[in-house]
């Protein structure tokens, strides 16, 4: 293609896709190509093979402007690769990736496939799908191994409670995680980065790719490290599985304050994937607000916000 100028050549994928980004994040589209096809997994490209970004011949010298920028040369003259993007999440995770390029993979939202030109970019979705059945074995053996004396019922609802959406979009939070999420403009300016829907599938999908990377050991201690610190915290106040709408009801009770309502407000996403949107109100005002994949379990996480906002006011 006569209009495209190849900008910067390498001989990493991942380092390609990191620079890609750096462009893009300056409104400066490009395409990626090289002697290797591009799989649904990032490659790890050996030294005989290299990889290529163009961009349109009127956007040349400011991609090369950008690029420069971000680069560190030493005295011997020698070029350091580019920036690792995902340095902060790697280290609060606690886990090295060999094969950075699934961490990126995991972090990539369909938004940002689905504004990619070259169709070298695969979002996470079927990370997500993995990392959700991975999430699911181990939680609930822990459950099984922590928690003999919980009958099969007790179980199912303390692991319904622990990887529902909102609790997985609370761990991500901590992690930071959203920073590092790779988005689509749309996404973007409408605030994916706070999303809990987008959130919980990129934790999903991190779970996966440290899966792949490392294999089911390290995966299970991520989850383990994780997670036990909640299961710790539930057995301490014997809140595992607890029904949070029952306790906001108690409590509104103990202080002669009547039920609480709550209202649907909306709902978003398509029909497989439906967030429903709760506000609860009390008194006719509102407390909390929260959104889930159903009725109830939107209605518990606002109930359980409620609960904090009441007893921060104690």
């Amino acid at each position: 293609m006569p209009d495209l100028v190849v900008v910067f050549r390498t001989h990493s994928d991942i380092e390609a896709q990191i620079v890609r980004g750096l462009l893009e994040s300056h409104g400066v589209m490009s395409v990626l190509s090289s002697d290797v096809p591009h799989s649904i997994f990032p490659l790890s490209v050996d030294g005989l093979n290299e990889v290529r970004i163009a961009v349109h011949a009127s956007d040349a010298q400011e991609a090369q402007r950008i690029i420069e920028g971000h680069r560190t040369e030493l005295k011997n003259g020698q070029v350091v690769r580019l920036r690792d993007e995902f340095e902060a999440l790697q280290q609060a995770i606690g886990y090295r990736f060999r094969d950075r390029g699934l961490l990126e993979h995991a972090m990539t939202h369909t938004s940002r496939a689905n504004e990619d030109v070259s169709g070298g970019v695969v979002d996470n979705e079927s990370l997500e799908f993995l990392g959700d059945a991975l999430l699911g074995f181990v939680v609930a053996d822990l459950l099984f191994r922590e928690f003999p004396e919980y009958d099969e019922g007790q179980k199912s609802k303390a692991k319904a409670a622990i990887v529902s959406t909102a609790a997985l979009a609370r761990q991500a939070e901590r992690l930071n995680l959203g920073d590092h999420l790779l988005l689509g403009r749309g996404e973007e300016k409408t605030g994916g980065r706070q999303k809990q829907a987008l959130l919980a599938d990129g934790y999903e999908a991190l779970i996966a790719a440290i899966y792949l990377d490392g294999g089911i050991e390290h995966a299970r201690a991520f989850i383990v490290r994780e997670f036990r610190p909640l299961l710790q915290e539930a057995r301490r106040v014997g809140a595992l599985g607890q029904d949070y709408k029952s306790a906001l009801q108690e409590l509104l009770q103990s202080r002669d304050l009547p039920l609480p309502e709550y209202r649907l407000v909306g709902t978003a996403g398509p029909d497989h994937r439906k967030l429903f949107e709760i506000e609860l109100l009390v008194k006719g005002m509102r407390l909390a607000g929260a959104s889930g994949p159903s009725k109830k379990e939107a209605e518990q996480e606002a109930a359980r916000l409620g609960l904090e906002e009441l007893r921060r006011e104690d």
